[in-house]
């Protein structure tokens, strides 16, 4: 997108609407505490402005808003060492469930993010939760996909091992 400057700001403004859930939501599952989330998120936007000439089209917009916000969330956990508990209860999906177990179930898989490493934590939140394809998690990270196939799977397992050991 070639940006007039006179434009510049407000279709800054359209698309970081458009994309605001989605660096929270992602960072909010990366750090695990929302007051830490919403200040990464303001921090991936002013990136975004400073290097808003740059993206060439929305689909470039969503790669780099999860690369960046990836590298920040990385950057935040390594400097603050050892890592705090995760404090956030994932949505319940609809007001009218009923089912406990699931609703249980879902809220150790949230806890159990904590138990992962930093890049397979990423791996499956831009695959599993984000539904992002192989490749482009790979970009995000900067690593293959085979590399990202392999942390995806070592995160399910050590997923389901945690929410199975915490279920009995």
């Amino acid at each position: 997108m070639a940006w007039q400057r006179a434009d510049r700001t407000a279709a800054f403004e359209q698309l970081m609407l458009r994309h605001e859930r989605m660096v929270l939501r992602v960072a909010l599952r990366m750090l695990g505490r929302l007051e830490d989330a919403q200040d990464l998120s303001q921090e991936v936007f002013l990136r975004l402005y400073k290097h808003f000439h740059q993206i060439e089209e929305e689909r470039g917009l969503t790669s780099w808003l999860y690369r960046t916000t990836m590298n920040a969330c990385f950057d935040h956990l390594r400097s603050r060492r050892p890592m705090e508990p995760i404090d956030w209860e994932p949505p319940v999906a609809a007001a009218q469930q009923t089912d406990l177990e699931q609703a249980e179930r879902r809220r150790l898989m949230a806890e159990g993010l904590k138990v992962l490493a930093e890049r397979e934590r990423a791996a499956v939140i831009l695959r599993e939760i984000e539904g992002l394809d192989t490749a482009e998690v790979a970009a995000i990270l900067g690593t293959t996909e085979v590399t990202v196939r392999s942390q995806v799977s070592t995160a399910k397992g050590k997923l389901k091992a945690f929410v199975e050991r915490r279920m009995r």
